[in-house]
């Protein structure tokens, strides 16, 4: 099988990966992951001019996401997550639930990462009976790779690209950074970092403020929760 190139993959699933851990597959953040794998969808679109967020329309869910144009994206993933934008205007709390429980749900995200050999699906049965099926992270080269380049940014000072920028906001939005301690080495000036460019102008701008001040918000607001449980 043909794998893909860095360029061909999805944010969001550059971004399953990062938060996936190698041998157990288990992913950070599962509480609110469909936010953030809805948020990176919605910000792909927005850095490809496919959607705007309208700030001075805001309601109790946030700004108003539009739909731009008469372009579609070649990837089927984008487009569904475009389909469901373009259905009617919504505040941008409820595209995220609906584009990240629907369009870019866990397992559909997971099935393209099977699918290039990023990650590594095996089932098994027990007892000769019940089938479990476990997955982790494909020794590839690419999650290692693709882990460098926002430790550049975050450690280093690296200009990010428009990707990588995305995928250090979103992380730190969704409150998951700190898991990757062992690869990037969590710190005051790493969390500095990684708040600038969660508030940054890169891409479309009103699109990922709007997406990534939600994120946030409810990663906070489920850290609360737990914390006073």
């Amino acid at each position: 099988m043909q794998k893909k190139t860095e360029n061909d993959l999805l944010i969001v699933e550059d971004l399953t990966l990062l938060m996936m851990d190698d041998a157990s597959g288990a992913i950070a953040g599962a509480g609110t992951l469909y936010y953030t794998l809805g948020g990176a969808l919605l910000v792909e679109l927005g850095i490809g001019g496919y959607i705007r967020a309208d700030e001075n329309d805001a309601g109790l869910n946030g700004v108003k996401v539009h739909a731009v144009g008469d372009r579609t994206p070649s990837d089927p993933l984008l487009r569904a997550a475009q389909a469901k934008v373009g259905e009617r205007v919504r505040g941008v709390q409820t595209l995220l639930i609906e584009v990240g429980t629907g369009v870019g749900k866990r397992e559909a995200v997971l099935d393209r990462l099977v699918e290039r050999g990023l990650v590594r699906q095996e089932t098994k049965k027990t007892l000769g009976l019940f089938r479990t099926t476990s997955i982790s992270v494909a020794e590839t080269g690419y999650k290692k790779a693709l882990v460098e380049k926002v430790r550049a940014v975050l450690v280093d000072g690296a200009e990010p690209d428009d990707r990588t920028a995305a995928l250090a906001g979103l992380l730190s939005a969704s409150g998951t950074l700190p898991t990757l301690h062992r690869s990037i080495p969590w710190s005051g000036k790493v969390y500095k970092r990684a708040k600038e460019l969660e508030g940054s102008s890169w891409g479309a701008k009103a699109v990922n403020a709007a997406v990534l001040r939600t994120v946030a918000a409810v990663a906070a607001g489920t850290a609360v929760a737990v914390s006073s449980s």
